[in-house]
């Protein structure tokens, strides 16, 4: 049985000042990522992640406080400017970029890459309530 006996070594990313920031908000949480331009993901963080479980992680407040740890993250690593690529349909989206950009980050463009179909699989079955 292997023991526990090195702590892990944060990596540190050298260099890297800008990055790309993809927001995915779903209907039950939002999960915020800070990558490079090669799309190496650096630090992330989620509702869950800063404290909150359940239906408060749909909330906007939580999706700002978890935009607002992973811009904290990102800034200990030395990122200035970050793109904002923001999918899905949930209710963090815009309180995610707002945290970002008052967490000191200086925000270059912001892009919606939400998934649209153009009629290719069939749609779920209809959901009764």
């Amino acid at each position: 049985m292997a023991t526990k006996d090195k702590a892990k070594k944060k990596k540190i990313a050298r260099g890297v000042t800008t990055g790309i920031a993809h927001i995915q908000a779903s209907f039950n949480n939002t999960v915020i990522t800070i990558t490079d331009k090669q799309g190496n993901a650096l630090v992330w963080s989620a509702p869950g992640v800063v404290g909150y479980s359940g239906s408060k992680k749909s909330t906007p407040f939580a999706a700002q406080v978890a935009a607002t740890d992973a811009a904290r993250k990102a800034k200990e690593i030395g990122i200035k400017e970050i793109d904002v690529y923001v999918k899905g349909p949930g209710s963090g989206r815009e309180s995610a970029i707002r945290a970002l950009q008052a967490a000191g980050l200086t925000i270059i463009s912001i892009r919606d890459v939400t998934p649209m179909p153009h009629n290719g699989c069939r749609p779920k079955k209809k959901r009764r309530v």
